[in-house]
C-alpha cells in the first residue's frame, strides 16, 4: 500500500533520479521552456518551486544551497538569484506551468511542456500564425 509516498521511480535508483531531476531542473531554469514526458513534468515541479523560492532570498547561505544542488553551476545559480528572483518577487509559488503536448511517437508516452510563468518566451500556435499570415 502506497501511503504518503511522493514522486516516481521512473526505474532509476535514487542517485540516477536526482541526478535526472537536477538536469530537467538546469534545463528549465536555462531555456524557460522544456519538453519533456509528463510525469517527469509533474515530478519536476515541486523541485523547481522549492528551489526557486530559496532563490528569491538573495543570501550567501541560499547561494551555497543552489550551488549544492546544482553541482556548484554559477551560471545558472546566478539566473536564479538575479533574474527569477527578481521576476517572482511578488508572486507566492505557482512558477511553473504545465501544458500537455500529445504522445510521442515512438513509444506514445504522453508528453508535456512545462515552462516558468511570466517568460519572455510566447507560446506560438502555427495554425493561428498562418491565418494571421493570410490575412
Amino acid at each position: 500500500m502506497r501511503k504518503n509516498l511522493k514522486g516516481r521511480k521512473f526505474g532509476r535508483t535514487s542517485s540516477v533520479r536526482k541526478a535526472l531531476l537536477v538536469s530537467l531542473a538546469k534545463s528549465l531554469v536555462r531555456y524557460e521552456r522544456i519538453r519533456t514526458t509528463l510525469p517527469k513534468a509533474k515530478d519536476l515541479r515541486p523541485f523547481v518551486e522549492k528551489l526557486i523560492t530559496i532563490a528569491k532570498e538573495n543570501t550567501l547561505a541560499n547561494r551555497r544551497r543552489l550551488l549544492a544542488v546544482f553541482f556548484n553551476d554559477n551560471k545558472i545559480v546566478s539566473k536564479m538569484m538575479s533574474e527569477l528572483a527578481t521576476r517572482y518577487s511578488g508572486r507566492n509559488g505557482g512558477y511553473t506551468r504545465i501544458y500537455k503536448a500529445g504522445f510521442r511517437q515512438g513509444d506514445n508516452a504522453p508528453v508535456g511542456i512545462i515552462e516558468l510563468v511570466d517568460n519572455k518566451i510566447s507560446f506560438v500556435n502555427k495554425k493561428t500564425e498562418d491565418t494571421e499570415i493570410k490575412e
